[in-house]
C-alpha cells in the first residue's frame, strides 16, 4: 500500500508542475475531436477551424480513439482529464510488469519489480504528458505478460506429461488447450493495441514470432504443431484490427495503406528524403533532433549547431552552408534543395559507408538507451555543457546515473542468467529469449531512424524492470543463502 501511494504521489507531481501539451498532442486531439463531433477522422487545416474536416491517415487510430473517449466524458480538450486517466493506466502497468516478474522468475522479484516500476520517474513524467507512450507501455508489458503465462502453461503441461502418468493423460497435457489459445490471443489483442497506437508497435508481434519460430525449431519433434498454432492465433489476432483501418485508407483515401505514412505525410506532401538522408550521415544524439531535425520545415537552421562530423572537408563544408544559407532565406525545403541535400548524403555515404551503415546506426542506439530521460522535463538539452542552473543539472546528472543503473542492473542480469542457464536458480529468468528478442530488434529498428528520441526505448522498459528486479531479487537471496 505504501509504494502504490508513492507511486500515485510521483505521477501527481508530474501532473502538477510538469503536464506536457506538445505539438503531437494538438494534432491527436484535433483527430479525437473530429472524430467525436463530426464523425470524420481526419485534421482541420491548423488555424482554420471554419474549413472543412480533411481526412487522413497520418496518425493511426489508436491514441485519438482513447482521447476521444476521454472528451466524450469529460469534454473536449480536456487534457487534464486524459492525464489523470493515463496516470491510473501507468499504476496498471506497475501492476502487470509485477506479475510479468512473478510468471517469469519469482515472488520475491514481482515485489521488487512492482517497487521498481512504480518509482520510475520515467514511466511517472510520460504519464502526465499527453503522448502515445504510457499507453504503449501498458499494451507492451500486458502482451509480454500474457504470452509469458501461455508459455508457462505449455511448459507445465509438457513437464507434467512427462511425470508418473498414464499415457492417455500424457496426451492431453501436451495438447495446446482452450485457455493457452485464450492466453495466446490475449496476447495478440495487446499487440494489436500496440500497433494501432504506434506503427512500431509491431516489432513486439515480429519479437513474439521469432521467439516462437525458435521453440518451434528447437522442440520440432513433440511441439512444434502446438507452437506453430500458438504463432498463428498472435499474428491474425494482432493484425485483424488493422484489415478496417486499411479498407478505410482504401476506400476514402484511394490508396492502400495498413499502418501510417512513415513520416507522417499526406499523399501530395512533399517528403524531404534527401534532408532526412543527410541528416542520418552525421546526426547522433537527441540534441540535434531539437536543434535542427525539428526545425525543418519552419525555422531556420543554426549551422554553429552542426557537429564536426557533418562535413569531411571544405569542398563539403562550403556546400552545405551554401545548401542551409539557400534554406534560412524561406525556411522551406523546396525540392531542389531536398535534391541537393540528397547529393551530399549519397557522396558522404560513398565515402564513409561504415560510419553511415555500423557507426552512426550503434551510436544513435546508444544515445536512446543511455541520455538522461528528460526530453520533457526543463533540463537543457545539452545537460553535459551544465550551463543550465545547478538544480536543472543535478536533475539531468541524476537522471542520467538512475538510467544508467536500470540499464547496466539489466545487462548484467541477462549475463548471469545466460551463463547459468534460464531456469536452474531460484531467480533465473524463464522465456529470458522472449525479452532478448523484442530488446534486440527494437534496438535494430531504432538505430535505422534519424531521429534519436530516447522515449522511443521506454517500451522496453518493462522489459528493463524484471531484469533490474531479478538481480535485485538474487542479491537479497545471497544472504539467507549463506546462513543456511
Amino acid at each position: 500500500m505504501g509504494t502504490t501511494l508513492a507511486a500515485l504521489v510521483l505521477r501527481l507531481f508530474f501532473f502538477f508542475h510538469f503536464p506536457a501539451v506538445t505539438d503531437d498532442s494538438h494534432i491527436y486531439a484535433n483527430f479525437a475531436t473530429n472524430w467525436l463531433q463530426h464523425g470524420v477522422y481526419g485534421q482541420t487545416p491548423v488555424g482554420q477551424p471554419e474549413k472543412q474536416i480533411v481526412p487522413t491517415d497520418t496518425r493511426l487510430p489508436g491514441y485519438p480513439a482513447f482521447l476521444a473517449g476521454i472528451f466524450w466524458l469529460f469534454g473536449a480538450g480536456n487534457f487534464k482529464a486524459v492525464m489523470l486517466t493515463q496516470i491510473l493506466i501507468d499504476l496498471a502497468t506497475c501492476l502487470v510488469v509485477a506479475d510479468l516478474a512473478r510468471r517469469t522468475v519469482s515472488e520475491r522479484a514481482a515485489r521488487i519489480a512492482f517497487m521498481l516500476a512504480a518509482l520510475c520517474p520515467f514511466l511517472a513524467d510520460y504519464a502526465a504528458a499527453v503522448l502515445t507512450e504510457t499507453l504503449e507501455i501498458f499494451f507492451t508489458a500486458l502482451a509480454l505478460d500474457c504470452a509469458a503465462a501461455a508459455l508457462n502453461r505449455m511448459y507445465a503441461a509438457r513437464a507434467e506429461g512427462r511425470g508418473e502418468v498414464r499415457a492417455e493423460v500424457r496426451a492431453e497435457l501436451g495438447a495446446l488447450d482452450q485457455t493457452c489459445r485464450k492466453l495466446w490471443a490475449a496476447t495478440g489483442a495487446a499487440i494489436a493495441a500496440c500497433i494501432l497506437l504506434r506503427p512500431d508497435g509491431g516489432i513486439l508481434l515480429a519479437a513474439v514470432a521469432l521467439y516462437l519460430a525458435i521453440l518451434a525449431w528447437r522442440h520440432r519433434v513433440d511441439r512444434m504443431a502446438d507452437i506453430l498454432v500458438a504463432a498463428i492465433i498472435v499474428v491474425l489476432v494482432a493484425l485483424a484490427p488493422l484489415a478496417p483501418w486499411t479498407i478505410r485508407n482504401f476506400r476514402t483515401l484511394h490508396h492502400f495503406q495498413p499502418l501510417a505514412p512513415r513520416y507522417a505525410n499526406e499523399t501530395d506532401e512533399l517528403v524531404a528524403r534527401g534532408f532526412n538522408r543527410w541528416v542520418k550521415t552525421w546526426i547522433a544524439d537527441y540534441a540535434s533532433v531539437e536543434e535542427i531535425y525539428w526545425n525543418v520545415p519552419g525555422d531556420k537552421i543554426d549551422p554553429e549547431k552542426l557537429p564536426s562530423r557533418a562535413m569531411d572537408n571544405l569542398a563539403q563544408r562550403d556546400e552545405t552552408l551554401a545548401v542551409i544559407a539557400d534554406y534560412n532565406q524561406s525556411q522551406d525545403m523546396t525540392p531542389e534543395l531536398d535534391a541537393r541535400l540528397g547529393n551530399l548524403a549519397a557522396d558522404r555515404i560513398r565515402a564513409h559507408p561504415v560510419r553511415y551503415y555500423v557507426v552512426l546506426p550503434v551510436l544513435r542506439v546508444a544515445d536512446m538507451w543511455l541520455r538522461p530521460r528528460t526530453e520533457i522535463l526543463p533540463p537543457d538539452v545539452r545537460w553535459w555543457e551544465f550551463n543550465d542552473d545547478t538544480k536543472q543539472s543535478v536533475i539531468a546528472v541524476g537522471f542520467g546515473l538512475l538510467n544508467l543503473a536500470y540499464m547496466a542492473a539489466a545487462l548484467l542480469a541477462l549475463i548471469r542468467a545466460q551463463a547459468r542457464g534460464q531456469a536452474c536458480t531460484p531467480s533465473g529468468i524463464r522465456w529470458a529469449g522472449l525479452l532478448i528478442s523484442f530488446l534486440l530488434l527494437r534496438s535494430a529498428f531504432l538505430g535505422t531512424l534519424e531521429n534519436p528520441e530516447p522515449r522511443y526505448t521506454l517500451e522496453c522498459y518493462p522489459a528493463v524492470i524484471l531484469l533490474t528486479a531479478t538481480l535485485v531479487s538474487e542479491w537479497r537471496l545471497r544472504p539467507a543463502s549463506r546462513n543456511l
